[in-house]
């Protein structure tokens, strides 16, 4: 370290500047933007019935992609380092107000929803004559 910690702010975002976190860094941000797309593929498929949980994961993949692949950018055009930090520290901010503010009441009113939903169908069939159809009765000719 040659410079004060707060001068290394507005130097430039290059692998000569930071030897040390520049490639591990943008190693992470590929690797994690890579990995928020599989992600996003793979759970909208299991969770593709419970519509409060796919849209958790499409904002999980917006955020992932606008936060690494600014990342990427930023890596490749020399940005100051502190845009560098910002970035990753709103996006992982909006990631964390994501998960445990925005969504939980989303989900919960929905589980609430699901189990009344349930409840009803259960108590429509509970009776085992519930489920057979009954013939309608022939009339007797007189």
């Amino acid at each position: 370290m040659t410079l004060a910690p707060w001068e290394y702010l507005v130097q430039q975002w290059r692998p000569e500047s930071f030897p040390d976190i520049y490639w591990p860094f943008v190693g992470a941000s590929a690797f994690f933007l890579i990995g928020q797309v599989v992600v996003y593929n793979v759970r909208t498929r299991q969770l593709h019935r419970f519509e409060p949980l796919v849209g958790m994961q499409e904002w999980f993949l917006w955020t992932g992609l606008i936060t690494f692949g600014l990342v990427l950018i930023e890596s490749l055009f020399r940005f100051y380092f502190l845009l560098v930090l910002a970035t990753v520290v709103v996006g992982l901010a909006v990631y964390a107000w994501t998960r445990y503010r925005y969504f939980p009441p989303i989900v919960a009113a929905y589980n609430q929803q699901l189990r009344r939903t349930r409840f009803f169908s259960q108590s429509k069939y509970k009776h085992p004559e519930a489920t057979i159809r009954q013939r309608p009765k022939k009339r007797r000719r007189r």
